[in-house]
């Protein structure tokens, strides 16, 4: 408890003061004292225990060779407008055509689709001879006919370089989809591929 005769006290000693420390000092050493950033391997095995749906993210005109690969890395970002995200690895090529074309389309795979979302994670020159798509001047990019239970075509809204990547945030203009309580979509999680449990519908 503070004495209060010491505060009124004209004749009272003054209390001894902490010496202060300057602002810039204060936040260099919080500065210095921020640990490295972690290893990419304990970065992946962190993120492998977060499941997450499967896509593979197409590009391409009707007559322009079409480019697509995996990904895990999709999420709704805005209701009004509709708008999602991927993140694209910056050497990819599928990046580079969908940066030149500004759209692309992202489709959800179902639980029979693991060749599928193999075959685009492969990086095969020849992946798209491999399996049956269809492609048109109102898609966003070609769409995988039997392995996508859900295509959304989108236009790119904005990008954001983080790192090795590039965030690409689509606008979506169409929507393609089956009846949702008919799909099982394939997820990944544990580096391991994974079909929707029954016991969770």
């Amino acid at each position: 408890m503070t004495d209060t005769t010491t505060l009124t006290s004209a004749s009272a000693p003054a209390a001894p003061t902490a010496p202060t420390t300057p602002i810039a000092s204060t936040l260099r050493a919080n500065h210095e004292a921020t640990p490295a950033t972690i290893a990419p391997a304990q970065f992946r095995a962190l993120m492998s225990t977060f499941p997450t749906g499967v896509a593979v993210v197409t590009t391409g005109g009707p007559e322009d060779p079409p480019r697509g690969l995996t990904v895990s890395s999709v999420s709704s970002v805005s209701l009004d407008p509709p708008t999602l995200l991927v993140c694209l690895n910056r050497s990819s090529r599928t990046l580079e055509s969908v940066l030149e074309r500004r759209t692309f389309a992202v489709n959800l795979l179902h639980a029979g689709a693991r060749s599928a979302a193999t075959l685009f994670a492969s990086g095969d020159p020849h992946r798209f001879d491999a399996v049956e798509w269809a492609n048109s001047a109102e898609f966003g990019g070609p769409h995988l006919v039997r392995d996508a239970h859900a295509v959304a075509d989108c236009r790119v809204s904005r990008t954001l370089r983080v790192g090795d990547h590039e965030v690409i945030f689509g606008e979506i203009f169409r929507v393609e989809q089956d009846r949702p309580e008919d799909v099982d979509p394939l997820l990944y999680g544990m580096r391991t591929f994974a079909s929707w449990p029954a016991a969770a519908a």
